[in-house]
């Protein structure tokens, strides 16, 4: 006899038997060779999550019809799978249902004492979400996400118990908690969940309406959390979508999965929902939908309907340029790079397909050759013995060529009045830029600067306040991992210089939305410049950066994501004719010498 029963407590699915039979053990096989989502794996007992429990479900059929094995379900069980067969039928149905006028969502949203007036995209966009439980707003940033989460929260709010439950990054509670200020007609109780278990216990006793967690808040009090939000109805928001893009291979996506059919009502956020391909829309679109079987062959048609967005070219902002500047590598650093190539091809071949499929070598090796070229000074330490004393008797100078066109460039640049951001993923890279630029006011963003109070000096909300007021700012230095996000310079800001970039497209994007984004004055230039040492991994990474964002542009509808970028000297470039295949194809093809 096969058991099949869910676990009120843990929110999932427990499969066991009372003894052994060859149904359970090809259950228990396939399991263990297809999954990784596996709570609990033992001879007589599985404990899985419900959306792994639901997308399997007619192999499970399958195989204990084959097998003649009777099986039970407890009444929660049958219910759910009830439920799921209902939502995947509904689903379809939805997006037969005749579209609401955004007319008559002005009328509603004035009935349910909406404050804020919605822009014509916004009332677009909601009314084309209205009819479905669950969609998408990938609008870019500044063109009002956040406003069309709570109009849909208010228009779809079926009870006053119901809670609006958000998780996102940490930088961005503010944000919302401003927000609905300005758009809820009623106090509503808000509550940060943070500073840890006790605090965030003591919140939720309050009851608060509305409630924002960060996607690490959330792991670390996980369970306290899901206990109080199942006493609700909820609808629940996930800004910053693209960050579950890993699914059930990442902690933050195996999380919210795990909960994906709890509440009714969802929606998910992002500015750049696929920053490496299609697949990276999969988990978030299951995370909305996790009855549906989404699958990389059918994703684009499929989120066409519930998905909206708003381009750039909607909100009338100006386009940016983009030049990529040539900076030749000193001949000193040009044999590190070229021996730390070599060493690196040596390793990399000698790894196992599994190994290079996991992507965390190929990870490190192409961390070390986006150092070497920036500024190879980065690599006095942590690379094995033989190869770094190779390359420590190799350095013969402590300021770069990239790093002395960084500071020859932000001397122009500020000679003219001009403020500028400069880009790097290193942290290092961050401290010697701003101790060479000390005197045109430098300060500096990374991930060991903590935020908190404007009034507090050290914190990223001061350094951001005195970089918008202090005249004698010229140049703010930042890692984009630490200040991609959250940060808007637009108003002082209008030139990005990147000293180095790495593979991941969103970070870029979000980079340059820092100064880019809704509220620019219609004659503002807005120039970014692209530092690339010729023949080194910055080309490959180059190459793969304009191949994602034309893929995302074909899949968002959105032309304005693709902007032409000229080199400075572009009449003596030599063409690179590499193939275009995955970051890490294009990686290895670069170790292996190819152009």
């Amino acid at each position: 006899m096969i058991k099949i029963s869910y676990l009120e407590e843990l929110h999932q699915v427990e499969i066991s038997t009372n003894k052994p039979s060859k149904a359970f053990e090809e259950i228990r096989s396939g399991y263990a060779a297809g999954s990784t989502n596996l709570t609990l794996f033992s001879a007589n007992r599985l404990v899985l999550p419900f959306w792994a429990f639901i997308s399997s479900i007619q192999s499970l059929i399958y195989i204990i019809k084959k097998h003649a094995t009777p099986y039970t379900l407890d009444s929660t069980m049958l219910n759910l799978i009830k439920k799921s067969a209902s939502k995947r039928a509904s689903y379809k149905d939805f997006r037969k249902m005749e579209q609401i006028s955004p007319e008559k969502i002005k009328k509603l949203l004035k009935q349910k004492g909406f404050k804020r007036d919605l822009t014509p995209e916004q009332l677009r966009n909601v009314a084309k979400l209205y009819n479905f439980p669950a969609g998408a707003t990938f609008t870019v940033p500044g063109g009002g996400k956040t406003t069309e989460a709570l109009a849909l929260f208010s228009l779809k709010k079926g009870s006053e118990q119901e809670k609006l439950f958000i998780v996102g990054p940490p930088i961005a509670s503010v944000a919302w908690e401003k927000e609905i200020s300005k758009c809820l007609d009623y106090p509503y109780r808000f509550a940060n969940l943070t500073d840890g278990y006790d605090k965030i216990n003591k919140n939720l006793s309050l009851n608060p309406d509305i409630m924002y967690i960060s996607y690490d808040q959330l792991l670390t009090v996980f369970d306290l959390v899901l206990n109080h939000l199942t006493k609700f109805d909820f609808f629940m928001c996930v800004d910053e979508s693209h960050r579950i893009k890993g699914g059930e291979r990442v902690k933050r996506g195996k999380m919210l999965l795990s909960i994906a059919h709890l509440p009714e009502k969802k929606l998910i956020m992002s500015g750049t929902p696929l920053p490496n391909s299609t697949k990276d829309l999969i988990p978030q679109f299951k995370f909305l939908y996790p009855d549906c079987n989404f699958n990389e062959s059918n994703i684009v048609h499929e989120m066409q309907d519930i998905f909206v967005r708003t381009t750039k070219e909607e909100l009338e902002i100006p386009k940016y340029t983009i030049m990529l500047k040539r900076i030749k590598m000193s001949e000193s650093q040009e044999k590190i790079y070229n021996l730390l190539k070599s060493e690196e091809l040596r390793r990399i071949e000698a790894l196992s397909k599994v190994e290079l499929n996991m992507l965390r070598s190929l990870g490190r090796s192409s961390m070390k050759l986006l150092q070497a070229a920036s500024n190879p000074s980065l690599l006095l330490t942590g690379l094995g013995t033989e190869t770094q004393y190779r390359i420590n008797q190799l350095i013969t100078e402590d300021v770069s060529p990239k790093i002395k066109y960084v500071c020859s460039r932000v001397r122009e640049l500020a000679a003219n009045g001009k403020k500028v951001i400069v880009w790097t993923n290193f942290r290092k890279n961050v401290e010697q830029l701003t101790s060479l630029l000390v005197d045109l006011g430098a300060d500096y963003i990374h991930g060991g600067v903590p935020s908190g109070s404007e009034d507090n000096p050290v914190t990223r909300e001061a350094k951001i306040k005195r970089f918008h007021n202090d005249k004698m700012s010229f140049v703010l230095i930042a890692n984009p991992a630490a200040a991609g996000e959250g940060i808007s310079l637009h108003e002082v800001c209008n030139n990005a210089l990147y000293l180095d970039r790495n593979y991941n497209a969103a970070q870029f994007l979000q980079s340059i939305d820092r100064i880019h984004r809704y509220g620019l004055k219609k004659n503002t230039k807005t120039e970014i410049e692209i530092l690339i040492s010729p023949y080194t991994i910055d080309e490959s990474v180059q190459r793969r950066m304009e191949m994602k964002l034309e893929k995302m542009a074909r899949v968002l509808n959105d032309p304005s994501l693709i902007v032409e970028m000229q080199y400075a000297d572009e009449e003596t470039y030599d063409e690179c004719n590499g193939l275009l295949l995955e970051d890490a194809n294009d990686f290895i093809k670069h170790l292996k010498g190819w152009r």
